[in-house]
Formats: structure tokens, sequence, C-alpha cells
């Protein structure tokens, strides 16, 4: 397969969003020049991409560790570029913004079955403490409302676009915690499955790791996304929960 690039107008899809790291404002005070565009947008990219390379099997089977460098604004031109790998994977990046390796996987999900009711909570390092369960969600996919994946459509061959539901990561983590503006840093997504519209979800999580690293503290989860009872994605999700203040 060959190399390939595409180009996106970014949009920054969550600009109503509780997380103010994505309003112009609040993310000033944190040295950036804007709001930032979400790291489940940029991912959203980066899928299409490797969907486009890969083929429809990628939606089902595919694969993407992706980590997020710098911010993304809101009109930006991204280019998004795939170069294969000897190994039959493809290297998918959005300029220096962000990187991420995609490929076709044969791994099992790692499941979680512990789930607990919702219950919303301050962040703090005891309630972020590994091994710590989230409270489960239950979001039915409306394609129709959803903006996450702008300017690209919401659906990809018959499917759910891959940015709707990596966004079920960032979801279940603000409907556990009282979060101040926090930042989406990287995701290690195994899809096993996909989701169309109208589709329940049941969504799982837990607390894996939290670490301090030049005065932000990180928070990575073990996200388990199921579509009638079937495991249909996990994510390693990596997040700093608070983030170093510049001003």
């Amino acid at each position: 397969m060959n190399a390939m690039t595409m180009h996106v107008r970014a949009v920054n899809t969550a600009l109503e969003s509780e997380n103010k790291i994505h309003d112009d404002a609040v993310a000033a005070a944190y040295g950036f020049r804007g709001g930032l565009v979400p790291g489940a947008t940029v991912y959203g990219y980066l899928a299409a991409a490797a969907c486009e390379y890969f083929g429809p099997e990628w939606l089902e089977r595919g694969a993407m560790d992706v980590r997020f460098h710098r911010p993304v604004y809101h009109d930006d031109d991204v280019a998004v570029s795939v170069q294969p790998e000897p190994d039959g994977r493809a290297r998918v990046d959005a300029g220096p913004c962000a990187s991420g390796m995609a490929w076709i996987h044969a791994e099992r999900p790692v499941s979680i079955d512990q789930e607990q009711a919702v219950h919303r909570k301050t962040p703090s390092i005891e309630s972020l403490a590994p091994g710590t369960v989230l409270g489960a969600i239950a979001p039915v996919i409306d394609l129709a409302q959803s903006r996450l994946s702008a300017p690209l459509a919401a659906e990809l061959h018959g499917r759910a676009h891959p940015a709707i539901l990596l966004a079920l990561a960032n979801r279940i983590f603000v409907e556990n915690y009282e979060l101040g503006p926090w930042i989406h840093v990287g995701s290690e997504i195994r899809k096993f499955g996909s989701a169309k519209n109208g589709d329940q979800l049941r969504v799982r999580a837990r607390v894996e790791e939290q670490y301090e690293r030049r005065g932000h503290e990180f928070v990575v989860l073990q996200v388990d996304i199921r579509n009638g009872g079937r495991t249909m994605e996990t994510v390693r999700h990596t997040a700093i929960w608070r983030p170093r203040m510049t001003q």
C-alpha cells in the first residue's frame, strides 16, 4: 500500500463543553493561544485516514496508539499523512501535532466486568487511586446530534465515526469527576466491532495509573465499550486531570 495525505480544516467541536480548556480565554491561562480542538476530534482525522488506507476492516479490527504533542486550533489546516511501515503497520501523523501507529490487530479484549453507579466526585490523588472503578454509563449513538468528527461526517462506511467512540472515554471520565480544565494526551485503541446509529452501548472504566510529571497530574484509564454485551472497543486513555498553570 502506498503513502497518502489528506487535508482537514480543524473544527473545535467542544466550544460548549464543560471542559474549559476548549475556551479561548481559559486556555490562555495555561499557555495556549486559543481553545484546544479535542483530542478525540484530532484522532478522528487520523482514524479516517487509517480507514482509507486499510479499508473498512479497520473499523472492525483496527488498532491505533495515538499521542497528542501540540495543540490543534480551530480552523487550522491539518495535513494528515499515512506512511507504510515494513511490518504491515502504518504511521499516521497530523503534522507535528499528533502521531499514531495503526494496524489490523488480532488481540483479545481487556474487558472490565466490575461496575458501579455514577457518583460524581472531586478529582484528587485519593479519588483517582489506581484500581478505582468508575460508574458505568449507557449512551445511545445519535449521529444526527454528534459533531465530534467535524468537519468529517459522523458516519464512516455505515458505522459511527471512530471519533464518536473515543469520545466516550472522555464522557465516562467527566460523568464521574467534577473536573476543571483538563487535557487528553493519548490513547491506545483496540477495535473488536463497530456501532451504528441508534445502538445503546455500555461503557465501563477503571483507573490504571496516576502520576505527576513536570507539574502536571496525569491519570490513565482503562475503558471497555460494549455493544450488545460484547466488548466492541477498548481504550487505554491518558489525560492530564490537573494541568500546570502558567499565569
